[in-house]
């Protein structure tokens, strides 16, 4: 939680933390500001001092919104660093970091960056900054042991948003499900009322449609795949593929909060008018590995030790997995899921190689995500729920919704 954020700091040698871009689509921006009309600011945050976001005149009531100290970069004109920098673009915009830093109490120490913007520029100038004033370390953390750590636990604020988007989330799955169904079938594949062909572009279409209609944004687009992608975890689909009868879709949602804020993530796997019985085995597999591992989560174990749980459940069912052949493209070839929040994968992570620390701790928002791939066979079955750990320490689906396999035609031909 934010409240951590200063002792992280401490602990990890941070003097400062410097946030760049803007405020919208960029998490680390956005958790500390809120969002908002910010196109391009700079945050700087002293330990145990509040930040301070340096912003355009335009946007000064913007900044002013997010409650914390705010100061126009009118007070450091660009034209007075680029005369005492004989013109030299770098070298000015090193100058007036030092002077932003400055003016946010940071004199010297290691200061960890974060944001979102070009990133060459953005080097440039950090390294001439610390050429010319070496009391200043500019670094990145790998794992980020500060914000993401934070970012792990979340407030009872940050759930009632995940909670909404997932709300939102469903209600267009559902939307899609019931259009898929009012449908009808010409030969193998599925038409419309006038027999014009639905295609994986015209419900990609409809989802953004009815996201935008309720609020949200789908920054990152959507898994909509059929056949052999489906049997790519992570295959958008083919814009242009009709919807075959009786083929598996993997439908993998993510949206967020309309301004780059809370994500939510679901997956759900279908089949239209009917089920092959190879893929119903398939999706009955994946259905009894997600129900065996939702029923062994416990509050504070660590999230890897459930990505070996569920190699070992589809070992023993015969499928390949990452844990006996870390290359293998058929089977389990992903991890069990992943912390969520302002970013669509975040800490806690549930790989074989995470932190012993990334737990399932009171706060944590995470998803639960088996999955078999097989796309020779030209077929792949993932399901996806998102939960959290509430204050009481019981573990939640933040939304239900079904898990039907097959999404049958209600109309008749």
């Amino acid at each position: 939680m934010k409240r951590e954020i200063d002792q992280l700091m401490k602990d990890n040698g941070i003097e400062a933390l410097l946030i760049v871009g803007p405020a919208q689509h960029n998490p680390a921006m956005f958790y500390l500001t809120g969002g908002g009309h910010i196109t391009n600011a700079d945050l700087i945050k002293k330990q145990g001092e509040t930040p301070v976001i340096f912003h355009g005149s335009m946007e000064r009531d913007e900044a002013a919104k997010t409650g914390l100290r705010t100061c126009s970069y009118d007070k450091f004109p660009f034209s007075k660093y680029l005369k005492e920098a004989g013109n030299n673009q770098i070298e000015a915009q090193a100058l007036r970091y030092r002077d932003l830093f400055l003016e946010a109490g940071v004199e010297k120490g290691k200061i960890a960056l974060y944001g979102s913007t070009e990133i060459g520029a953005k080097f440039s100038v950090l390294n001439k900054l610390q050429q010319l004033f070496p009391v200043y370390e500019i670094t990145g953390l790998i794992p980020d042991t500060i914000l993401l750590t934070a970012m792990m636990k979340k407030d009872a604020e940050e759930l009632n948003r995940i909670k909404r988007m997932g709300k939102i989330t469903t209600s267009v799955v559902g939307k899609v499900f019931d259009f898929l169904s009012d449908q009808k079938k010409k030969d193998d594949f599925l038409v419309d009322s006038d027999e014009n062909p639905i295609t994986i572009g015209m419900i990609k279409s409809k989802i953004n449609y009815w996201l935008a209609e309720a609020g949200a944004k789908n920054p990152e687009q959507t898994i909509f795949a059929i056949g052999r992608d489906a049997g790519i975890p992570h295959s958008q689909g083919n814009d242009a593929d009709i919807i075959q009868l009786g083929k598996t879709i993997v439908f993998d949602i993510f949206p967020c909060e309309n301004g780059g804020g809370y994500f939510y993530d679901f997956t759900r796997t279908w089949c239209v008018g009917y089920a092959p019985p190879e893929v119903q085995d398939l999706f009955n597999q994946v259905k009894h590995v997600y129900d065996q591992i939702v029923s062994e989560l416990e509050v504070n174990k660590p999230f890897k030790h459930y990505q070996r749980r569920t190699c070992e459940l589809f070992e023993e069912m015969g499928h390949p997995t990452i844990l006996s052949n870390p290359g293998t493209l058929e089977g389990y070839v992903h991890s069990l899921g992943h912390g969520l929040g302002l970013h669509v994968h975040e800490m806690p992570f549930s790989g074989l190689t995470a932190d012993e620390g990334e737990t399932l701790a009171k706060g944590s928002v995470f998803t639960i995500e088996p999955g078999l791939y097989y796309p020779e066979r030209n077929m792949g079955v993932r399901l996806e729920d998102t939960y959290y750990v509430s204050e009481s320490g019981t573990i939640e689906k933040v939304v239900d919704f079904p898990m039907d396999l097959v999404i049958p035609i209600k109309t008749k031909n």
